[in-house]
């Protein structure tokens, strides 16, 4: 078995701003347990290594505090110490032939969130969001991928979720939309906004593309920021960015995702992505609204026994 220990890439950047505060810091578990928490652990269990945090500079001590008092006890598999590194995000922080809008207060976005961590990691690495939980599975389904695609390049993988299992009843939510050809290799990802079931019983959503709202097929997978990429994704992604900010530099809106760097790889061949299947369902806080039934959540896993309680002592 390859003992190399992929990385986790945890994103934790976002300001919460439709939850109303700092969701990657709420506690939701039976003692206080964080979503980030749940997510760490069950990565320790499939052999990661290590754990990197995107944060943005006003609360990153705030985070280095809180994870080294938390984690200070937990090994990884082989009974060493669980790493931990902080990176952070900030609009300044791109290529030094550009000019920033000095009107611009959004973040660039997920993809350009990764590439703040380009020198913090050396080997295969995991991307999550840091309020979303993937379930057990999906950590073993991608730790293995990882494992297996050591010293390859230019190979990358997703794990994907059904989008009617993704869905908010508390509003409207974003996601990329994968189709895929014979093969499970990514054809096409396309970020959405505004993705709901309306009154019809149908999902709809807006294609960040052509802005227009989309019927979209309830079963079809979709990203929740779950990727796996190989260390060269670092430099074929900061290419991407280039071109990207050539063109919404002056934009005060336009954000670089994940999504859209993969599917430049894809469509100039540099790159391809594997869609991974998981057993494991996703759920997250996306809405204040949201909140109680994932603590409820947390709390049946506890009284299952699939979870310690307290998860870290």
């Amino acid at each position: 078995m390859n003992n190399m220990k992929p990385t986790l890439l945890v994103l934790a950047a976002g300001m919460g701003s439709r939850y109303g505060g700092l969701k990657q810091m709420d506690g939701l578990g039976p003692n206080g347990e964080t979503i980030i928490d749940y997510s760490i652990y069950d990565a320790v269990e499939a052999g990661f290594g290590k754990v990197v945090y995107i944060v943005r500079d006003h609360f990153k001590a705030d985070m280095e505090k809180a994870v080294k008092e938390k984690y200070s006890n937990v090994k990884c598999i082989d009974g060493t110490p669980l790493e931990f590194q902080f990176v952070t995000q900030e609009l300044h922080k791109i290529p030094s032939q550009f000019t920033l809008n000095p009107d611009r207060v959004k973040p660039w976005g997920t993809a350009h969130a990764v590439l703040m961590a380009a020198e913090a990691i050396n080997e295969p690495f995991a991307v999550i969001n840091g309020d979303d939980y993937y379930g057990k599975d999906s950590f073993k389904v991608i730790a293995d991928w990882l494992r297996a695609h050591e010293g390859k390049s230019g190979e990358f993988c997703l794990v994907g979720f059904a989008l009617e299992n993704t869905l908010s009843e508390s509003g409207a939510v974003s996601r990329g939309i994968c189709t895929t050809g014979a093969d499970g290799v990514l054809s096409t990802v396309v970020e959405h906004h505004k993705i709901a079931r309306a009154e019809d019983g149908n999902v709809y959503g807006e294609n960040s593309i052509t802005q227009e709202m989309v019927e979209l097929d309830g079963k079809a997978l979709c990203s929740m920021n779950m990727w796996g990429f190989t260390p060269d994704y670092f430099s074929k992604s900061a290419a991407i960015f280039e071109k990207f900010l050539e063109k919404n530099i002056a934009e005060l809106k336009a954000e670089f995702y994940i999504p859209y760097a993969i599917d430049c790889m894809i469509h100039d061949g540099t790159g391809k992505t594997e869609v991974l299947t998981t057993p494991s369902r996703w759920f997250g806080v996306t809405f204040k609204e949201d909140r109680p039934g994932v603590v409820a959540k947390f709390q049946e896993f506890a009284d299952r026994g699939i979870y310690p309680t307290p998860l870290y002592k």
